[in-house]
Formats: structure tokens, sequence, C-alpha cells
């Protein structure tokens, strides 16, 4: 799962927009845009932030420089736990063709210090969007963690990895993704999001439109 190997694969599902979103670090995104630009997929960058209930929440920001620091940010609130690398690998840091650059000590997967409420307010004050991930999972959904959307921070979009599961979002508008970790994982193009943009725009501009989409199905829900 480089930033190389994704967007390849990627490609060869025919994706068009693929957001990079490891445990609670952004520090790959800087690669994974440049391995994009080489096969026309437009970017995002995130990270699945956990929150102190363990429960993981899709960050998304529509530029590169703002995803960075938020990551510099991040590191205040996370867990100072050593990975151990004979039991969950190498937690490498990559450069452009996947070189590696440095790796991240600390266990990423670990839960931050922030609140599901204060989780969700930092990465809006970011300009990003926030949303519970997967949450037709068990392991980390915040359905299975809460067993119900809190009436606060309010979530006008949900994620799902399997679309048959609708009912679980409560009427609020869904993103399907496949919450890949391992590259055979990764969805074939079978879900698309209508956009105020053409195909052949800049990442810029197609990034824009998926954030005035997702910004829209968020303050629809807060009426």
């Amino acid at each position: 799962m480089t930033p190389c190997n994704i967007a390849g694969m990627a490609y060869l599902n025919g994706l068009k927009i693929v957001a990079l979103t490891d445990h609670n670090s952004c520090k790959n995104c800087p690669a994974f845009f440049a391995a994009c630009a080489e096969y026309g997929i437009t970017p995002v960058p995130g990270m699945e932030l956990t929150t102190a209930e363990e429960i993981h929440m899709v960050s998304l920001f529509e530029s590169l420089e703002t995803a960075m620091r938020f990551d510099e940010a991040l590191q205040a609130y996370r867990m100072q736990l050593k990975n151990k690398v004979e039991i969950f690998g190498n937690q490498f840091i990559m450069g452009p063709k996947d070189v590696v650059t440095g790796e991240d000590p600390w266990f990423l997967p670990g839960a931050t210090s922030l609140s599901i409420e204060d989780a969700a307010a930092m990465v809006r004050s970011y300009g990003g969007i926030c949303y519970p991930a997967h949450i037709d999972r068990e392991s980390n959904g915040l359905l299975a963690v809460l067993g119900m959307f809190p009436d606060q921070p309010v979530f006008g979009l949900a994620e799902l990895r399997e679309r048959k599961n609708i009912e679980l979002a409560e009427g609020r508008k869904l993103v399907v993704s496949s919450d890949a970790h391992r590259l055979w994982e990764l969805n074939q193009a079978e879900n698309f999001l209508h956009l105020d943009a053409a195909a052949d725009d800049p990442p810029e501009a197609i990034r824009a439109a998926l954030f005035r989409h997702l910004n829209g199905a968020q303050l629809e829900w807060q009426g």
C-alpha cells in the first residue's frame, strides 16, 4: 500500500478521485499527490482520525498544504506508544517514486486524546470535512461504539463500505468507499458523485467541486 502502488491500482480500476487516509497521519499525502499526477487521478489529502472513543473519522482537506498543517497540529493529541515493528510492520514515510524518507515511531492506529466532538471541530477549523468512517463495520464504527448518531457534533454525511447497508445512515448523504488496507481491496469504478466540474478540469477544480458537494450535504442536514 505505497503511494505509487495505490495510485497505480486506482488507475487500473478506473478510479478518477482517490483519497489517501492513513491512520492519524497525512505524511504520505505529498508522495501520493506526485504519484496521482502521473496517472491523471485527482488526489484528496486526508486521514482516518481515531477519536478518544476509538471511533474512526474520515477527515478530508481541499489542499495538500492545509492537510500537512493539520497533520502537524494533530501530533500533540496522538498517543506516544512505540510501534512494535515485529507485530505491526514498519510505518514508512515515502517520498516521490516510493523512496523511503522516514518512519513514524509512534503506533499510528492508536486513539488520540480528542473526543468525537473536539475532533470534528478541529478538522472543520482547518476547512476540512469530517464524517464517521465505515459505519457498517463493528470495528471502530460510530454505530458499533455509540449505538447511534450523536446530537453533537452534527454529521450530514457518513461512510459505508457496502451500499446495501444504506438504512444505517438514517437519511444522511452517503459516501461509499473501499476503506482499503490492501491493494486488492480497492473498489472498481462502481460508485460515483455528480460534481459541477468537467472530467478534464485540473485536480484543484475537481477537489473544489467535491468539497462544495460534500459541504452542501452537511449544510442540508443541519437545515
